[in-house]
């Protein structure tokens, strides 16, 4: 064999030894550092109570870092590879893991955070960024154009102002748009020539969401369709729930400070009415007393005479309507009404807290 050939061989031999010795080390660093992620989960679950599994599908990385910065503010945000996220749940022995790795696809985030399922689906669909809008997007709501300056100068642009219907005027050189104009209604399809226009006048109508798949807390899986609230049926059921409870605390004559004024005022009437029906006479009563028994009189009276027209008896009917029950009962309901009614804004806020812990 000759020495040049002997050398090639020996070059490659060493070459290949390397190689190992290299993708080896590159293996136990890759082992090493995904262990130190499933510990780094393990820590994070072991810290706080709730973790919700968040997709990131379609979501453009500017638009989810600006998300991102807000959702911090309620706990710690990471994205992790599902398979990570899994082994650590895993050595830790979690409850409810199995039907939470259904969730485990495609790409996601993780938020670590000890506020409850039900807020953090709130605080999820409430934090939004915008992005501008791309040919075939649908109009979430109403698109405008405000009056002013475009910056864009006069040509071939003027076309496209025109095939939208804004109307324009040439000054100084740029197109300015002569007044504030709708270009879509909601549900709309973004053509492109709209789209190219609003992205030159910097205008980004599309809000970007983060999409909840599930939200793990204390062993329970809550899926996304478990945690939507209709707000305003939520509120007016609180609602309800505050004043039933007001009324029964009054019924029951619970003393607590913030109804034990309608609680007395209650009883006082309904005191009134049982010594005007009993007869009992003191300086409150006696008026009462006097017309309840002036109207049970004229009443028997009316009835005698109906029956023995000859009696003899003259009676001066008058428009009356004895008071007692009628009317008592007439201001009872009322101011039961206005009860019901005076179930503040602080009041419903409480009944959410508290179900909101």
């Amino acid at each position: 064999m000759k020495v040049s050939t002997k050398a090639s061989l020996s070059r490659a031999l060493r070459y290949l030894q390397s190689y190992n010795v290299s993708k080896t080390q590159r293996l136990r660093e890759a082992i090493r550092r995904k262990q130190e992620l499933v510990n780094e989960v393990k820590g994070l679950l072991k810290k706080f109570r709730s973790v919700a599994i968040i997709s990131l599908e379609n979501v453009p990385s500017h638009q989810y870092n600006l998300i991102k910065g807000e959702i911090r503010k309620y706990g710690i945000v990471k994205v992790y590879k599902n398979n990570v996220f899994f082994r650590a749940a895993k050595e830790l022995g979690i409850e409810g893991i199995e039907e939470l790795s259904k969730h485990l696809t495609g790409i996601n985030a993780f938020l670590f955070t000890n506020s409850n399922p039900y807020e953090i689906a709130l605080i999820i669909e409430k934090i939004v960024a915008p992005r501008y809008a791309k040919p075939g997007d649908k109009a979430e709501s109403d698109i405008y154009v405000p009056e002013g300056p475009t910056g864009i100068p006069p040509g071939p642009m003027l076309s496209v102002f025109g095939k939208l219907k804004i109307r324009t005027q040439v000054r100084e050189g740029i197109i300015w748009i002569a007044k504030e104009t709708k270009v879509a209604k909601a549900s709309d399809e973004i053509s492109p020539e709209l789209s190219s226009l609003l992205r030159k006048l910097d205008i980004k109508p599309i809000m970007v969401r983060l999409s909840l798949k599930a939200v793990w807390e204390e062993g329970k899986v809550y899926s996304s369709d478990d945690l939507k609230i209709d707000i305003d049926t939520f509120k007016n059921e609180v609602l309800k729930a505050v004043s039933i409870s007001k009324e029964l605390a009054i019924e029951t004559a619970m003393p607590l400070p913030d109804i034990l004024p309608q609680i007395l005022a209650r009883a006082h009437r309904r005191a009134l009415l049982l010594a005007s029906e009993a007869g009992f006479i003191t300086p409150e009563t006696a008026a009462e007393v006097i017309r309840t028994a002036v109207a049970k009189a004229l009443t028997l009276a009316i009835e005698v005479k109906q029956k023995v027209p000859d009696i003899g008896i003259e009676v001066e009917v008058h428009a009356y309507q004895p008071p007692s029950k009628v009317e008592h009962k007439k201001e009872e309901k009322e101011e039961e009404e206005e009860e019901k009614k005076e179930v503040s804004e602080e009041e419903i806020a409480e009944g959410i807290s508290s179900l909101f812990g």
